[in-house]
């Protein structure tokens, strides 16, 4: 079987290390487990730099997505009245949610090669005092554009709302200030930057908040105040929980420590996202996001030319060991190469090869 390098934003390539953990079995009621389950929620506050007195860490199973949905169906309240804000498919994902799970919302959109500005929120909020919640995408994997949190978040507690950030594809390889970001909820996934394997998400969140958020989730096993609730007492998951991701995880968030924590790992994630954005562009491969926005988590790319066949690149790539990742856009053709994961420099310039020999082949 061929191993490959995934070069998408997750799931991603994982090390020999964090795969070799999930060969144990594990007991979800053993002490052992239990105490497992509550050193990755401390560990989780220290990497998020943050003190156990004003944030909690929750696990909840399920992909980022249910995990995004349990804050949503958590901590707005039926009387409460949300605004999403949105530049690609994940943020426009919450909003389906908020209409499924039937909350009171309103969306303030952008383009998604643009970011929001502050003006505009600070003019929403002024215009529309019912408004609660707060709700956006930190790195916005449709397209690979980094969201200005810091700003909005000013904005937003300047307005003495609730502060929801999904950081799925940031958190752990992009630096970031709960305080000066005014976080209250911090959603995320294990397969993501801390280089996990799919199975669980986990929330960051400030404790006074969430504990006003009882009784409040319109579902059962996705009511992450309960989650909480059981879980502070010894580290027992309230439904069976994916042991081995869970196991995974946290050697994964060993060998995070081991590289030089978050800072470390951004530099690597930057040094291999400039390498490829400089040298991709060589063959007229282009971003579609400005350099101002780019995050170093995965780039999208235009289409060198209207007969470009993705389909062929794409086959070829992975035959060179390389899985890239379509587009979603639907007004610009495009496809998107990620390097988070067990990426590194050498890989990135492999890949180049790689996109060289088919080009100079097909041009």
């Amino acid at each position: 079987m061929m191993t490959y390098k995934l070069l998408t934003p997750g799931p991603l390539t994982t090390t020999m290390s964090v795969k070799e953990t999930m060969l144990q079995d594990r007991c979800t009621w053993d002490d052992e487990y239990k105490a497992l389950t509550q050193s990755i929620r401390q560990n989780l506050l220290e990497v998020a730099l943050v003190s156990s007195d004003t944030y909690t860490a929750v696990l909840m199973q399920g992909s980022g997505s249910f995990t995004v949905e349990s804050v949503l169906t958590t901590a707005v309240g039926a009387e409460d009245h949300i605004l999403f804000i949105t530049n690609g498919a994940y943020g426009e994902r919450m909003t389906q949610i908020a209409q499924t799970i039937d909350l009171n919302y309103t969306v303030y959109a952008v383009p998604y090669n643009e970011v929001p500005t502050k003006e505009q929120v600070t003019q929403l909020l002024q215009q529309n005092d019912h408004i609660t919640h707060v709700a956006m995408v930190h790195c916005e994997t449709t397209t690979g554009i980094l969201n200005p949190i810091e700003e909005m978040g000013s904005v937003v507690a300047a307005f003495n709302k609730v502060f929801i950030v999904d950081a799925m594809s940031s958190f752990g390889g992009v630096p970031i200030d709960f305080e000066k970001c005014h976080i209250d909820y911090l959603v995320s996934s294990a397969n993501k930057c801390i280089e996990g394997v799919p199975g669980f998400g986990f929330v960051i969140a400030k404790r006074a908040v969430l504990q006003q958020t009882a009784h409040q989730a319109r579902s059962v096993a996705l009511d992450l105040y309960d989650q909480w609730r059981v879980m502070e007492i010894d580290g027992k998951w309230r439904f069976t929980s994916p042991t081995h991701v869970v196991a995974a995880f946290a050697q994964a968030l060993q060998e995070l420590q081991q590289e030089g924590g978050v800072e470390a790992r951004y530099q690597r994630y930057k040094e291999n996202n400039a390498l490829l954005r400089k040298e991709m562009a060589r063959y007229h491969f282009h971003p579609y996001i400005e350099p101002t926005y780019q995050s170093p988590i995965i780039t999208t790319f235009l289409f060198p030319h209207a007969h470009f066949d993705f389909q062929a690149f794409y086959h070829e790539m992975k035959a060179n060991g390389f899985v890239l990742y379509p587009g979603k856009l639907t007004e610009v053709d495009t496809f998107r190469v990620g390097n988070i994961g067990d990426v590194h420099k050498e890989d990135m310039q492999r890949l180049m090869l790689s996109v060289k020999k088919y080009m100079e082949v097909v041009q």
